[in-house]
């Protein structure tokens, strides 16, 4: 499966898709990309002459790029229908602002009876880590 037929199964679409580019996917995890384009909705309000990117957003793109790719991966490319997620623990260390790229690598730490676990970290265009966790999801 190419990394392009991953990203067109993903049960996202635009402006709710957080994944660019896959640059590294194999059964332990994968490296993926996004640039937060400076008119996505969000920064209008978050925060006002300052607009940085929410939290929950670098979370979603976490788990879009370092969760679902790689659970469409294991999945040998199957429909995913959805992913619920089971649980985060995320810190932010480091604001993103808009027109920013940003790196997500994941490492899987199990994936078992659809349960998919892994290790997620973001890293900005200076490979400083930005935020970090562990993301837990159940793939249906």
């Amino acid at each position: 499966m190419t990394k392009e037929e991953i990203i067109s199964k993903l049960p996202y679409s635009k402006p709710f898709l957080f994944v660019g580019e896959l640059l590294v996917v194999n059964e332990n995890g994968v490296e993926g990309s996004f640039t937060f384009d400076e008119n996505l909705d969000f920064y209008k309000g978050h925060f006002k002459n300052n607009p940085i990117t929410p939290g929950v957003i670098l979370t979603e793109t976490m788990a879009q790029i370092g969760l679902v790719c790689l659970g469409i991966y294991l999945n040998e490319g199957k429909e995913i229908q959805n992913i619920g997620f089971t649980s985060s623990e995320v810190e932010f260390l480091k604001p993103v602002y808009p027109n920013e790229k940003v790196t997500v690598i994941s490492e899987k730490i199990y994936y078992r009876f659809g349960k998919l676990k892994c290790k997620v970290k973001m890293l900005n265009e200076k490979r400083e880590e930005v935020c970090s966790g562990i993301l837990a999801g159940m793939i249906v």
